[in-house]
């Protein structure tokens, strides 16, 4: 019964550090990346999609990124949702493609980054805690329901916390690549 809530918790945390390389993929940094845009949510033929199912993207130079879209009549659909999202790149589109110059970060920029990517990390450790407590609180039920003794509960709150430690450094490891990748000139 411990086992689960131990694989269920672990299970949890690791879907919560998957989720922040998730958000951090998509903040830009000095170069450009496929990951920027990908999951950006195009309106095509009356739904949403992520640009990554409608278009090939490609990366051929640092702070270039060409977007070829399947459909030509996808392009003005593409190009309203760059214009549109965070990514603050304005699209050139010549009819058949799409291109994004990404200009040289400004070092204020560089640092608002830096604090959004922090932020983000700092959301993951407060899920994680949740996660924790939630963890925490299982045990103790199965303590009041007398399935496990009082040494079993202290093991499990430690080995719980121990988790917890273990993925607040992935979180921080996340954290500083990224501001590295940002930081970088």
């Amino acid at each position: 019964m411990i086992q689960d809530i131990y694989s269920s918790t672990k299970a949890k945390m690791e879907k919560s550090i998957s989720f922040l390389i998730e958000e951090c993929k998509g903040i830009r940094s000095g170069r450009a990346h496929a990951s920027l845009v990908e999951n950006i949510q195009v309106e095509y033929y009356g739904s949403k999609s992520p640009l990554k199912q409608i278009a090939t993207i490609n990366v051929p130079e640092n702070r270039l990124m060409v977007i070829h879209p399947w459909d030509k009549n996808a392009l003005q659909s593409i190009e309203k949702a760059i214009l549109t999202s965070e990514l603050g790149v304005t699209p050139s589109n010549d009819g058949k493609i799409i291109r994004l110059a990404f200009p040289q970060l400004s070092e204020e920029q560089r640092d608002n980054l830096a604090k959004i990517v922090h932020k983000k990390g700092e959301e993951t450790k407060i899920s994680l805690r949740n996660i924790r407590r939630e963890a925490n609180h299982e045990i103790e039920k199965l303590k009041e329901q007398g399935h496990i003794s009082e040494d079993d509960l202290e093991k499990g709150h430690k080995e719980v916390q121990k988790f917890t430690d273990d993925y607040s450094k992935k979180v921080d490891e996340v954290i500083t690549k990224k501001v590295a990748d940002i930081k970088e000139v």
